[in-house]
C-alpha cells in the first residue's frame, strides 16, 4: 500500500501500527485532558489516539504523560558553540525536536557557504532543523562583517526544504526608515513569514514594523513591552539564554488566554549552561515553578510555535501530526525519560546512523598581528563614554564617567570597574582596531578575547594589562579562533572554535568542560559576570541599545549612529 494507505489502515487497526506507545497518557494541548490508551505511529506520522493497537514494535511507556516535542523557535545554533549534528545530540534527548534557527552568526563570517552548510547539515539531523534565511548581515553598516547578503543573494537559497522565512529583521531603523535595501528583502518574502527583533520599540514605530509584515518577536525584556506586542498582533517569543535571560520578567504574562500567542526560545544557549539547568525543558520547569499552568507551559513550547512559524504538521499528539513526542515523568518535573522526532527514538543508535556534512569555515581568523601600543585609548578630555554591562540582558547602559588621560592614554582603572574594550577586525579586511571603557565585568587583571562577537564575529578583548589582551588577540589566528583567559604572559585557559570562529569541533561534552575551564580562570582574574563570553559577544553587537562597540568604534544604538 502507498503512504496515505497505509497511515489509514494503520490509524483504524486494520494492520499493525509501524510503532505503539503503550501505557501512558496524552496530555491534550487543546482541552488540557489527559487521555488513556495507546498512541499508534505509521513511519513519521501519528495514525491513532486512545484506543488499543497492536504494533510492530511496542515501546512501554506505562506511567509516563506523553506531550508534543519542544520547538525552540529562535535560536542561533552557532551561539552553542557546537556544530549543529552535536546540537542535535545535545538537546533533542531533552525533548527539543523541531529547531528554528538563523545562521546569521556563520553567514557574517563566510556569507550563502554559511547558510548552505546549515541546510545540507539539517537533511541529516535527527531533530527538525529549520533554517531560516538571513535578513541582516551586516546587520548594520557600521561594523566591517566577512560577507554581505543582499535580497537578490537569499533568491539563491530560498527553495531548501528547510526553510521557514526570513529570519530576524534585526535593523528596525531599516524597516521603519523604508531602506531600499531593506525593503527588497521584505518584498522578497512578503506573504510568507518573518521574524522580527525590534527591541523597545512601541507606539506608531511598532505599528509601522508590524505593518511590514512581521509577526513574531523575541527582544521584549518587560511585561509592558511584551503586552504590548501581543495587542499588536506579534507572537511573542519567551527568551531565556546563557546571556538574555527574559523569562523571569515575562512569566506573568503567560496565562491560558495568552499561551496560544506566546512560545519559547533559547536564541544562545552554551553546553555548559544546557548541562547546568538544561534547554527548553528548563523554562517549562521554571514557568511551572513561577505560577504557570501545565497547559499555557506546554502549550508555549510546543503549538504555539508551530502555528506562530506555519508547522501545522505538529505541536499536538493527534493523528496526522508529526511523531514528535516526549514521554516524561511528571509535568512539572518536564524530565525526558523518551524522545521520538518524527517517529525515530532520539538514542545513540540513531545519532550514530545520521550522514554527515564536512566542516566549512577553517582558517577564517585572518587578524593582523598586534602589540600592546595597540589597545591605548587616547583623547583630551575626561569625561568619557562607558559601556554599562547589565548581567543577564543584552541591553547595556550609555554610562559617562570622568578618566584623566596620562601620557596620551585613558588608563584601565580596575578598582573602579574600568576596563579597556577592544574590537579587532578579523576578517583581513581592513585591520580596523576600536577601543573603549566596560564597567560590569569586574576584572581585576589580564585579558579575555573572543571570536564569538555578535554579529559581524570581530575579536573582542576586554583587560586590564595590554600586554595580555595583545596576546590573547594573538592567539586567536593560531587556534582559528575561540575563546582565550590570559595573566601575565600566558595564556590560562582557551578554548578553540575552528568552524568559522564560531564551532567547536569537539563533542558538546569536551566543549562542557573546557567551559568550566574557561569560567574559572575568569574568575581567579576577579570577573563576576556568570557567563562573561557571550556577555563580552553582545557587547559588540549595535542593533540593541544603548551603547556598543565595532570595529569602527563606539555606537549610540539609540540615536543609530557611530560616536567614536
Amino acid at each position: 500500500m502507498a503512504d496515505l494507505e497505509q497511515r489509514i489502515a494503520q490509524g483504524r487497526g486494520d494492520v499493525p501500527a509501524d510503532l505503539v506507545l503503550r501505557g501512558g497518557e496524552v496530555f491534550d494541548l487543546i482541552t488540557g485532558a489527559m487521555i488513556a490508551g495507546d498512541v499508534a505511529i505509521c513511519g513519521d506520522t501519528i495514525v491513532g489516539i486512545g484506543a488499543e493497537y497492536e504494533g510492530k514494535r511496542v515501546i512501554d511507556v506505562t506511567g509516563l504523560i506523553l506531550v508534543p516535542g519542544f520547538i525552540d523557535t529562535h535560536l542561533h545554533i552557532e551561539s552553542s558553540l557546537v556544530t549543529p549534528f552535536e546540537f542535535d545530540r545535545c538537546v533533542a534527548p531533552r525533548g527539543v525536536t523541531t529547531a528554528i534557527c538563523d545562521p546569521h552568526e556563520i553567514a557574517n563570517v563566510m556569507g550563502l557557504d554559511g547558510i548552505r552548510y546549515f541546510q545540507a547539515a539539517s537533511e541529516h539531523t535527527v531533530m527538525d532543523i529549520r533554517v531560516q534565511l538571513s535578513s541582516c548581515v551586516p546587520s548594520t553598516d557600521m561594523e566591517t562583517a566577512g560577507a554581505e547578503i543582499r535580497a537578490y543573494d537569499l533568491q539563491e537559497v530560498m527553495r531548501h526544504p528547510s526553510g521557514i522565512g526570513l529570519a530576524e529583521v534585526m535593523n528596525y531603523p531599516g524597516v521603519i526608515h523604508r531602506d531600499p535595501g531593506m525593503m527588497a528583502k521584505l518584498r522578497l518574502f512578503e506573504g510568507g513569514h518573518i521574524d522580527g527583533h525590534c527591541p523597545q520599540l512601541s507606539d506608531r514605530d511598532l505599528n509601522a514594523y508590524c505593518a511590514a509584515g512581521i509577526r513574531t518577536e523575541h527582544e521584549a525584556t518587560t511585561a509592558e513591552e511584551a503586552r504590548e506586542k501581543l495587542q499588536k498582533g506579534m507572537r511573542v517569543l519567551i527568551r531565556e539564554g546563557s546571556v538574555s535571560k527574559d523569562l523571569a520578567a515575562l512569566a506573568p504574562l503567560l496565562s491560558d488566554i495568552t499561551a496560544p500567542y506566546m512560545c519559547l526560545c533559547t536564541d544562545d544557549r552554551n553546553p555548559l549552561d544546557i548541562a547546568e539547568e538544561g534547554h527548553l525543558d528548563h523554562m517549562i520547569r521554571v514557568l511551572i515553578a513561577q505560577g504557570a499552568s501545565p497547559l499555557a507551559a506546554y502549550r508555549a513550547a510546543s503549538l504555539s510555535g508551530a502555528e506562530a512559524f506555519g508547522l501545522r504538521d505538529r505541536g499536538l499528539i493527534a493523528p496526522g501530526r508529526r511523531a514528535d513526542i516526549v514521554a516524561v515523568g511528571s509535568l512539572e518535573a518536564c524530565d525526558a525519560r523518551l524522545v521520538l522526532c518524527g517517529g525515530v527514538v532520539a538514542d545513540d543508535a540513531a545519532f550514530d546512523a545520521r550522514g554527515c556534512v564536512e566542516p566549512v569555515g577553517r582558517h577564517s581568523v585572518k587578524a593582523q598581528v598586534v602589540t600592546p601600543q595597540d589597545f591605548r585609548h587616547t583623547g583630551s578630555r575626561a569625561k568619557t563614554d562607558v559601556i554599562g554591562v547589565l548581567e543577564g540582558k543584552i541591553l547595556t547602559e550609555h554610562l559617562q564617567e570622568e578618566i584623566a588621560p596620562q601620557d596620551g592614554d585613558k588608563r584601565p582603572d580596575p578598582a573602579r570597574d574600568l576596563v579597556r574594550i577592544a574590537v579587532v577586525e578579523r576578517h583581513g579586511r581592513n585591520g580596523n582596531i576600536a577601543t573603549g571603557f566596560v564597567r560590569g565585568f569586574g576584572l581585576q587583571a589580564g585579558a579575555i578575547a573572543s571570536t564569538v562577537c555578535h554579529d559581524h564575529h570581530n575579536i573582542a578583548c576586554v583587560g586590564v594589562d595590554y600586554g595580555d589582551m595583545a596576546l590573547a588577540v594573538n592567539r586567536m589566528s593560531e587556534i582559528e579562533g575561540g575563546f582565550v583567559v590570559a595573566h601575565r604572559g600566558r595564556v590560562l585557559a582557551e578554548l578553540p572554535l575552528p568552524v568559522a570562529g564560531l564551532m567547536s569541533l569537539e563533542p558538546f561534552e569536551a566543549v562542557r568542560d573546557r567551559l568550566e575551564a574557561l569560567r574559572a580562570a575568569a574568575k581567579s582574574l576577579g570577573v563576576t559576570l556568570q557567563e562573561p563570553f557571550l556577555q563580552l559577544a553582545f557587547l559588540a553587537l549595535p542593533v540593541i541599545p544603548a551603547l556598543k562597540i565595532t570595529d569602527r568604534g563606539l555606537v549610540d544604538v539609540t540615536r543609530f549612529e557611530l560616536i567614536g
